[in-house]
């Protein structure tokens, strides 16, 4: 049974996700505002929370950074009604780990929800660390570094780089790694793994640039068109 959390401020939506969610065999937590999400996050951990970006009270991609800065390891999936794509961007960006847009079919949010839990963290795939360069990902105690300076990402972060820097070098398809790192059967858009490179993109320039480098010392991702993408050690 998973605790989960739905945050969603519409009668109707909400006690609906609420309800068919426990019929599932799951416990569910239903906040109708941003402020009480956040309460319930800090009296609690969640294997999964729903997020309405809409809310009443609090801007919901504010409400979704602070959530993930509580619950680090749950996975976190935005609800929007927007079809703007930079809000879905910005979304994922405050550390959502999916999105589902609204209105949505029921069976594609179940098929989503178990994904998610079923996949959970990638296990250890290796005894060693994977080294690039300066980078060092170490899958057993699921740490980054680069020169002296630890990496900090989340989850599905982490196991995004792991499986990129495991084939360092090796073109890995948007197939292998939607299904790798987080199911095989994903019933979803990729954008968020686009995202999630985005995001890696940031963070290892960010961690050359804090070694005194500059951030083309960094390993890049190199986005294969119509393939998928490579880690490159640079130089």
């Amino acid at each position: 049974m998973a605790q989960l959390l739905v945050v969603e401020d519409d009668e109707t939506i909400g006690r609906l996700l609420a309800d068919g969610l426990r019929t599932h065999g799951h416990e569910v937590m239903w906040c109708r505002s941003g402020r009480a999400a956040l309460r319930e996050a800090l009296l609690r951990e969640f294997d999964l929370v729903l997020l309405d970006l809409g809310l009443p009270d609090l801007d919901g991609v504010e409400v979704c950074r602070q959530l993930r800065a509580t619950q680090s390891r749950c996975v976190l999936v935005i609800l929007t009604a927007r079809d703007a794509e930079i809000d879905v961007v910005v979304g994922l960006d405050a550390g959502a780990d999916d999105y589902l847009t609204k209105p949505f079919r029921y069976a594609e949010l179940l098929a989503r929800i178990r994904a998610h839990l079923r996949r959970g963290p990638m296990s250890a795939a290796s005894a060693e660390a994977y080294v690039v360069g300066e980078l060092v990902v170490d899958p057993n105690a699921r740490t980054s570094t680069f020169g002296r300076h630890h990496i900090d990402l989340r989850p599905r972060e982490f196991d995004l780089l792991a499986r990129l820097a495991a084939d360092a070098g090796t073109a890995l398809s948007r197939e292998t790694l939607i299904a790798e790192v987080w199911d095989e059967n994903w019933y979803g858009s990729t954008k968020t793994l686009d995202v999630h490179i985005g995001i890696l993109r940031k963070k290892l320039a960010a961690a050359a640039a804090q070694h005194g480098l500059d951030p083309a010392a960094a390993p890049q991702i190199t986005t294969l068109r119509g393939y998928g993408y490579r880690l490159d050690c640079p130089g």
